[in-house]
């Protein structure tokens, strides 16, 4: 299991249920709950009032633009709430929110035609983890380790030392490691390899992402060989932290679903002109394109999000403690004052091409969570659905596993050691830090929230350019985890690039000026 979010964390602990089997989670970080999942405020998606599967299979397809997988939205809206009300509210008691008289507290969100999100206030994911991480720690044959960089995977043929192999089909048996501590890498073997290693966002120079979303399991999965789906179809979130010096914190869709409203540094409203229906919980690619025009039209550096107005103060400390503590650390009293605000990378739709059991089209690779493309999203996530997508695919993964005997394992002999570098010298931390803001200044202005083809031409032209220096340059480098991350980084990049310069049509978060009629 590489990454320890909810997808693989749910994965790991149904596989842990068989104990005749061990289970290897490893994850970069050093803490085991470091990951996009604890970052996660807003929910995930249960069941509403009057609310059926059907209904959310709707509105999964009205936000994906019409390019949500039907089958998939389908075991989201079935098995996903099932799960939530088995694993979270009934074996890990995650306490969320609830009103006075003890029901499940349901928020509204973007997209979504009733509220059906549960919350534990704006921390979900920081709990989530949390207790599923405890949960992996007390099972006996979980082996936990942190501090180690997945570097590729090993494939057959590539990686075997059998010449014959070039005879047989492809299939993954595990992958090579960095142990950040020894500096050695590893070679681990597994019957079964599942990827849940996130998204990408740090690609971009804005994004709600933690440091690790750098789209390291799609640049490993493309290397060995596994198809990759809709890769272009990359999510900005409308309202992150516009202050100068500050990260670009996520303020949660949650705020506006108790009814904050979007405004222009004059104090006028401007999503009923772009959206009257949904106005300002329209699904995210609408917001996040109304705010880029609004403020590349009247020259705004940001915008504003009103909650001070909606809620009194003492509701809004009550149910965002989080964002109210991260906008006073950057100077801004969101109980009292607006917020400004502006659209950044968020979440990754497409990704490796997954079945309905987690099945990547590599023999032996598993895909689970952000790094895989379920069809479920289609050309737009509906707010909530990660968590919980993270969740089914995690569980099925792990069930396909559990169920085969045609999963094969070999001896470490069986494939290549990894070769040691021609080491012209320490690492430049210097030179891998000026080649990641480059990266992220050419994805966020080429391949961004609106893109052309020219810009697009000029991306995968100088992404290429880039990705061969870099390879060269990692070839002769002593390897180390910034060197690694920046590879997977530019790949992932020229990846979406590329989807982005052959996709003519506009829909969903893939939006072209240029676009076909």
């Amino acid at each position: 299991m590489i990454g320890c979010g909810i997808a693989g964390a749910a994965a790991a602990l149904r596989l842990a249920s068989d104990s005749s089997r061990t289970v290897t989670v490893i994850t970069r970080e050093a803490s085991a709950e470091e990951s996009a999942t604890r970052h996660a405020q807003g929910g995930i998606v249960f069941r509403g009032e009057g609310d059926g599967p059907n209904r959310l299979v709707s509105d999964v397809i009205a936000a994906g633009g019409g390019l949500s997988l039907p089958a998939a939205a389908e075991a989201a809206a079935t098995r996903g709430p099932e799960l939530v009300e088995q694993l979270l509210i009934g074996e890990l008691s995650i306490p969320f929110t609830r009103s006075e008289d003890g029901r499940l507290e349901l928020a509204l969100e973007g997209g979504h035609s009733l509220p059906r999100i549960l919350h534990v206030r704006d921390e979900t994911g920081r709990i989530l983890e949390r207790e599923l991480v405890e949960a992996l720690r007390r099972a006996p044959n979980v082996e936990l380790r942190t501090g180690w960089t997945a570097v590729d995977l090993i494939a057959s043929p590539h990686h075997s030392v059998d010449p014959l192999a070039s005879y047989r089909s492809p299939s993954c048996h595990g992958a090579y490691i960095l142990d950040r501590t020894s500096g050695e890498v590893r070679r681990v073997l597994a019957r079964a390899t599942i990827l849940a290693t996130g998204g990408l966002g740090q690609i971009f120079r804005y994004t709600s992402n933690p440091l690790g979303a750098r789209g390291d399991g799609l640049a490993m999965a493309h290397r060995a060989g596994a198809r990759i789906a809709n890769a272009e179809y990359v999510q900005f979130h409308p309202t992150t932290l516009a202050i100068g010096g500050a990260k670009n914190f996520l303020v949660s869709e949650a705020v506006r679903g108790a009814g904050a409203r979007l405004l222009t540094p004059r104090g006028d409203r401007f999503m009923d002109r772009y959206a009257p229906e949904w106005r300002d919980l329209a699904p995210r690619d609408v917001v996040a394109r109304a705010m880029h025009q609004e403020m590349i039209d009247h020259g705004y550096p940001h915008l504003l999000l009103d909650v001070a107005s909606v809620l009194p103060p003492e509701e809004i400390e009550k149910r965002y403690p989080t964002i109210v503590a991260a906008c006073r650390k950057a100077g801004v009293d969101a109980t009292r004052e607006l917020i400004p605000v502006v659209p950044a990378a968020h979440y990754a739709c497409g990704g490796v091409l997954v079945d309905l059991q987690g099945r990547s089209t590599l023999p032996g690779l598993y895909a689970v969570g952000e790094v895989s493309c379920t069809g479920l999203h289609g050309a737009n996530r509906l707010a909530s659905m990660a968590l919980l997508e993270g969740l089914v695919w995690g569980e099925a993964a792990a069930a396909d596993i559990l169920s085969r005997t045609d999963l094969g394992s070999s001896s470490p002999e069986a494939y290549l050691p990894w070769p040691p570098p021609s080491v012209d010298g320490a690492t430049d931390s210097d030179l891998i830090l000026r080649d990641t803001e480059r990266l992220r200044d050419m994805m966020w202005h080429y391949v961004g929230l609106m893109r052309s083809g020219r810009r697009l031409e000029r991306a995968v032209d100088d992404l290429e350019h880039l990705l061969h220096g870099i390879d060269e340059f990692y070839r002769r480098a002593e390897l180390n985890d910034e060197l690694v991350g920046l590879r997977n980084m530019v790949q992932s990049g020229w990846i979406i690039a590329s989807a982005a310069q052959r996709n003519r049509v506009s829909r969903g978060t893939h939006w072209r000026e240029d676009a076909a009629p």
